[in-house]
């Protein structure tokens, strides 16, 4: 048997919810992604940092009256995928550097810092998604 038959396949999981654009869909999208990580025995931070600032924007910047925003986590080998979708598609969002004092605006920011890539995609008009990846393994046991 050659070595690239005796290789597992790659393992695919993904999930799926549609959200209010508003302060508690982001809210539910932290707590629920937070769920599907621990029952994928995945590490919780900082995917659930990243989820609850993406939600978080699209229920700020993202939300349009009677339009939901849609999470969606991949796992593909060792790469967790977030994406949010809004129908918000002519706002792009750009990292800035906020005022010193200001009490917003270093969400983005802290995506890039956390996650080991992260873009936007334009999806069919007016969606767009906003996505971070991260590489993730298992956490080690506790004896």
């Amino acid at each position: 048997m050659n070595q690239k038959s005796a290789e597992l396949p790659t393992s695919v999981r993904n999930f799926s919810v549609q959200l209010s654009p508003t302060p508690r869909g982001a809210r539910l999208a932290r707590l629920l992604a937070t769920e599907q990580l621990r029952s994928w025995g995945l590490p919780l931070d900082p995917a659930r940092l990243l989820v609850a600032e993406l939600a978080n924007n699209a229920a700020d910047h993202g939300r349009v009256p009677g339009r939901d925003f849609r999470l969606t986590l991949y796992v593909v080998g060792d790469i967790l995928r977030i994406e949010v979708t809004d129908t918000r598609g002519q706002e792009v969002p750009r990292p800035q550097a906020p005022a010193p004092d200001a009490e917003s605006g270093r969400g983005l920011l802290l995506v890039a810092a956390l996650a080991s890539r992260w873009g936007v995609t334009e999806g069919r008009f007016p969606r767009k998604t906003v996505w971070a990846e991260l590489r993730c393994t298992p956490p080690e046991p506790t004896f």
